[in-house]
């Protein structure tokens, strides 16, 4: 699905697409809406940069037990860990 934004709404924001595109995934990452993984793709951007501009904004990367859960199982499958 591709979503079309007129030329006229971007450019009332003073915006780059970029940009837009950036403050649109912080939204919905902060609303729970999309994983660190989605929002950073739909940014534009990998998810260190992304998690770096969530950083100098002040917004807290989510992060609970399931994901510490998950990273645990990863390294124990790469053999990082007993």
């Amino acid at each position: 699905m591709s979503v079309v934004i007129p030329d006229s709404v971007i450019y009332s924001t003073h915006l780059t697409e970029g940009e837009l595109l950036q403050e649109i995934a912080i939204l919905l990452y902060e609303k729970e809406k999309l994983s660190m993984g989605k929002a950073s793709k739909l940014a534009q951007m990998t998810q260190w940069q992304f998690q770096l501009l969530l950083a100098s904004r002040k917004i807290p990367i989510r992060y609970d037990v399931t994901d510490f859960e998950n990273d645990l199982s990863t390294l124990r499958e790469m053999g990082r860990i007993k």
